[in-house]
C-alpha cells in the first residue's frame, strides 16, 4: 500500500448497522460547505427508494459512497463527501418516524437518528449526526427530537436564520407532502428498506488529503465539493482548535453574501490579482501554489484577514454598486461599476477588484482608474478581441498596477492600430454586432447626457431602428431613401435609438412623423433616453440627417475614449 492511502478503510455497510455499530459519530466539519440539497435532489432520492421498494423485497438497493476522515481507534467520522445524503436521509427517517402511530416503530426509527442513553454508564443520548455548528442546533430541535418535524414543516419562511435551515424546512415539507398519505404498513417497509437493504459504501481515512484524493477520483452521488471547499478545509484546518469556528463562520457570511457561485468566481479572481497570471491549469493546483502557500500552513487567519475579507468586500460592493459617501464621486463610481457590468465578460474585474482594495478610500483615484478601465475594455469589447488576447492584456496591465505605476500604467493606453479599429468598428454596422450594440448605445446616452459612467435600471432596454428595417411599398421611406441608401444606413450607428418599452411591431413601418409620435414616446409621450430626444427634435429622416447623426455619434464617443490621438 502506498503512503498515500495508508490507513485507507473501504466496507459495504447497511444503514441500519452503519448508524448504531458504536463505531461512527457522524460529524460535518465546520469547513465543509453547508446544506445544500434541494427540494428536486431530496425527491429524487425518495423516487429511487420508493422505487426500490416495489421491487423484490430481497433486493440490496445501493446509496453510493461516503468519503470519511476517521482514526481507526476513534469512533468520530468527518463527512467529506456524503453530507447531502446522510442528511437528507436523517431528515426523512424522522419524518416517518413521527408520522407512525406505532410506539415501537418510532423507537426503532428514532434508534438511527439518536444512540440512546445507557443510564448505568452515566452516558447520555447523543445523535447520530452532527452538522456544523450554525445548523446543528436548529437540526437538533427541529428534525432528531422526536415529533418535532411537524413544527418543521408548518415553520414560517422567516424563522430559518440559513439557507442550510431554509433548505432544510422545504425539503421536509416536500417529504412530508409525500409520505403523509402513506398507511403505517408501508411507512413501516420503507423505514426496513433504508435500515437494512439500503447499503453504503464507506471509504475512510486517517488523513485529510488522502479523504480529498479519494473523493475526486470517486463518482460520488452527492452534490460535488467545489475548489473552495477544498481551499477552505485547507485554511481552516491551519488555525488553531479554539479559534476554528469562528473563522469558518466569517468564511461562510461571505460565501453567502456573494452567493455560492459568485463566491467559487472570487478565487478566480483572487489568482489572478495574486499571479498577474493567465490561469492555464486549474485552480485546484494553481490557488494553493500561487497564493494559499504564501499563508499556510501557519497563518490560515492572515488568508482570511488579509486576502479573503477585504476582496470579499471589495466584490460585494463591485456587485451591488452601493458605494456611499459624501463626495460625488462615489456616485460616479457606483455609475462606472454599473457600465462596466453591461460587457459580456468579466476579464476585467481583477483589474477592478485591486483598485478596489488598495485604493478602497480615494474616491478620485478610484474614479480615474474606472474611467480608464472602462476605455480599455470598451475598446477589447468594439475590436472583439477574444479571450486569451482579452486576458493576457489585463494581467499586463495588473503587473504594471502592482509595480506601482497605477494611472500611469502603459496597459490603460491604446495604441494607433487600436483606436483606428475600434473607429471602424463604430463606423460599421453596429447593429449586427449583437454582443456590443447596446453597450455603444448606452454610452452614447450617457455622454449625450453629460453624465460620463451613467447607467439606466430600466427593466427593458432594446435598441431600435429609425429608418424601418423593411419600409412598407408606398411609404416615405422608400421616396426618402434608395434601395442602396437603405441598405447602408440601416443598422449604422446614426439611424439606431433606445428604447424602453415594449411596442407593436407593425409601428415600426410607421411613417417618420408617425413612428415619433407612437413608437419612439413612453405612454407618457416622453422619451426616457437622449438618444431617442435627440431623433424626436428633427423634423425629418434622410440619408443627410443620418450622415450628420453618425459623425457627431462617432465624434463624440471619440472624444469619449480619445480615439483620435
Amino acid at each position: 500500500m502506498t503512503g498515500e492511502t495508508r490507513g485507507l478503510e473501504a466496507a459495504e455497510i447497511s444503514i441500519g448497522k452503519l448508524l448504531t455499530s458504536g463505531d461512527y459519530e457522524f460529524v460535518i466539519p465546520e469547513y465543509q460547505r453547508p446544506y445544500a440539497w434541494g427540494v428536486e435532489e431530496t425527491l429524487q432520492l425518495l423516487s429511487d427508494l420508493t422505487g426500490a421498494l416495489d421491487r423484490d423485497a430481497n433486493e440490496p438497493y445501493f446509496l453510493g459512497s461516503i468519503v470519511l476522515v476517521k482514526s481507526p481507534n476513534s469512533p468520530r467520522a468527518e463527512v467529506i463527501d456524503g453530507q447531502q445524503r446522510t442528511t437528507t436521509l436523517t431528515l426523512l427517517l424522522a419524518i416517518l418516524r413521527d408520522l407512525t402511530d406505532n410506539e415501537d416503530l418510532r423507537r426503532s426509527i428514532h434508534g438511527l437518528i439518536e444512540k440512546p442513553a445507557i443510564e448505568w454508564d452515566n452516558q447520555p443520548a447523543s445523535p447520530r449526526l452532527q452538522l456544523r455548528p450554525r445548523d446543528n442546533q436548529f437540526f437538533y430541535e427541529h428534525v432528531q427530537t422526536v415529533g418535532s418535524t411537524s413544527g418543521l414543516v408548518k415553520m414560517s419562511d422567516n424563522a430559518p436564520e440559513t439557507d442550510a435551515q431554509l433548505g432544510l424546512r422545504n425539503n421536509a415539507q416536500a417529504i412530508h407532502g409525500e409520505l403523509k398519505s402513506w398507511d403505517q404498513e408501508r411507512i413501516k417497509e420503507l423505514f426496513r428498506l433504508i435500515a437494512g437493504r439500503a447499503f453504503l459504501v464507506t471509504v475512510s481515512t486517517p488523513d485529510l488529503n488522502s479523504a480529498y484524493r479519494i473523493f475526486s477520483v470517486m463518482n460520488a452521488r452527492g452534490l460535488p465539493l467545489s475548489p473552495q471547499d477544498i481551499f477552505k478545509s485547507q485554511v481552516i484546518g491551519a488555525i488553531p482548535e479554539h479559534q476554528k469556528q469562528a473563522s469558518a463562520e466569517r468564511w461562510e457570511r461571505f460565501e453567502e453574501d456573494l452567493g455560492r457561485k459568485e463566491f467559487g468566481d472570487l478565487f478566480l479572481y483572487i489568482r489572478a490579482v495574486k499571479s498577474k497570471t493567465r490561469a492555464v491549469r486549474s485552480l485546484l493546483q494553481e490557488f494553493p501554489e500561487q497564493v494559499l502557500n504564501v499563508y499556510l500552513p501557519n497563518n490560515g487567519i492572515g488568508f482570511i484577514s488579509e486576502v479573503l475579507e477585504p476582496f470579499a468586500k471589495a466584490d460585494i460592493n463591485l456587485l451591488a454598486q452601493d458605494f456611499q459617501g459624501s463626495e460625488p464621486e462615489w456616485r460616479q463610481i457606483n455609475n462606472w461599476l454599473k457600465c462596466l457590468s453591461q460587457l459580456d465578460n468579466d476579464d476585467w474585474r481583477p483589474a477592478a477588484l485591486w483598485a478596489l482594495t488598495t485604493h478602497g478610500e480615494d474616491p478620485q483615484f478610484l474614479v480615474a482608474f474606472f474611467m480608464k478601465l472602462e476605455r480599455l475594455a470598451a475598446m477589447l469589447l468594439l475590436r472583439r478581441v477574444y479571450a486569451t488576447p482579452r486576458q493576457q492584456r489585463y494581467m499586463e496591465l495588473l503587473k504594471q498596477l502592482t509595480d506601482g505605476q497605477g494611472l500611469d500604467a502603459p496597459g490603460f493606453e491604446l495604441s494607433e492600430l487600436e483606436r483606428t479599429e475600434t473607429l471602424n468598428q463604430l463606423d460599421g454596422e453596429v447593429y449586427l454586432a449583437t454582443r456590443l450594440r447596446k453597450y455603444i448605445l448606452l454610452r452614447l446616452d450617457s455622454v449625450l447626457a453629460n453624465d460620463p459612467g451613467a447607467s439606466y435600471d430600466h427593466s427593458i432596454i432594446t435598441v431600435e431602428h429609425v429608418l424601418p428595417q423593411t419600409p412598407s411599398e408606398g411609404s416615405q421611406w422608400r421616396k426618402d431613401f434608395s434601395e442602396e441608401q437603405a441598405k447602408y444606413w440601416t443598422h449604422r450607428l446614426g439611424n439606431l435609438l433606445l428604447l424602453n418599452h415594449r411596442t407593436n411591431s407593425r409601428a415600426r413601418n410607421y411613417d417618420f412623423e408617425v413612428k415619433k409620435e407612437k413608437y419612439f414616446t413612453s405612454g407618457k409621450g416622453v422619451a426616457v433616453f437622449a438618444l431617442t430626444t435627440q431623433v424626436l427634435s428633427e423634423h425629418s429622416w434622410t440619408p443627410d440627417v443620418i450622415e450628420r447623426r453618425q459623425q457627431q455619434l462617432i465624434d463624440l464617443l471619440a472624444d469619449e475614449w480619445e480615439l483620435s490621438g
